[in-house]
């Protein structure tokens, strides 16, 4: 539940959506450097090393999926618009997410695919598969029954707040599967694996910002 809107907490809220963007910048440029400059590229396409194939999803999932979904979520509080605008901006980020979350995970299969590798053995190819597919049911329903709308308006207003708490569960999750994947590959020298911690504590700095945003109240 978002705490009252007295002017303290607006301001913490804006602070927080600040932070946010600041920790998800931070979180790209790092992702940038580690598939770049230590990883070499990213290259759906390379039949000589499947490795370049690996690398889009990593840059696709951080870039495309996490920090798009956190900032759909603030955008609902934070974008200075009337309602149905912020909802629209909320529902088609979340699509473009999800896009690239199915793009990204694409990516993860063909690698297994090219490089003889077997599919769904770790803990964090099982977190990505049901965070994924909770998010298109999520997204789905909340397309077919608040932006339709479908339900009827009382509905509406008593399944929101466990539409929302569901939202953020799932951004979570997502959060907790890249930490899972990040510590999966581990790096080659001290310099990558210390980037590697880096970008998974920003990550993880950049869901909890999120979150406190979410708890504070609407800036608008």
């Amino acid at each position: 539940m978002a705490l009252s809107a007295n002017p303290k907490f607006l301001l913490a809220a804006t602070h927080a959506r600040t932070v946010a963007h600041i920790l998800a910048l931070v979180a790209v440029i790092l992702m940038l450097v580690w598939v770049l400059h230590y990883r070499g590229g990213a290259n759906l396409r390379s039949d000589a090393d499947p490795e370049l194939i690996f690398n889009v999803h990593p840059l696709v999932m951080s870039l495309g999926f996490i920090v798009v979904i956190g900032e759909a979520i603030m955008a609902y509080k934070t974008v200075p618009t009337e309602k149905k605008v912020r909802k629209f901006i909320h529902m088609m980020l979340h699509f473009v997410a999800l896009t690239l979350g199915i793009f990204g995970i694409y990516a993860a299969f063909k690698y297994h695919k090219e490089s003889a590798s077997p599919d769904m053995l770790s803990l964090h190819s099982w977190l990505g598969i049901c965070t994924i597919c909770l998010f298109g049911l999520q997204w789905l329903f909340g397309f077919f029954y608040f932006w339709l709308p479908r339900g009827p308006a009382v509905n509406r207003a008593m399944v929101k707040p466990l539409h929302a708490s569901a939202g953020l569960a799932i951004f979570l999750m997502a959060i907790c599967t890249a930490e899972t994947g990040l510590v999966d590959k581990g790096g080659l020298t001290v310099s990558e694996t210390q980037l590697i911690n880096f970008t998974g504590l920003f990550i993880l700095l950049f869901g909890v910002a999120v979150s406190i945003v979410v708890a504070l109240p609407k800036i608008v």
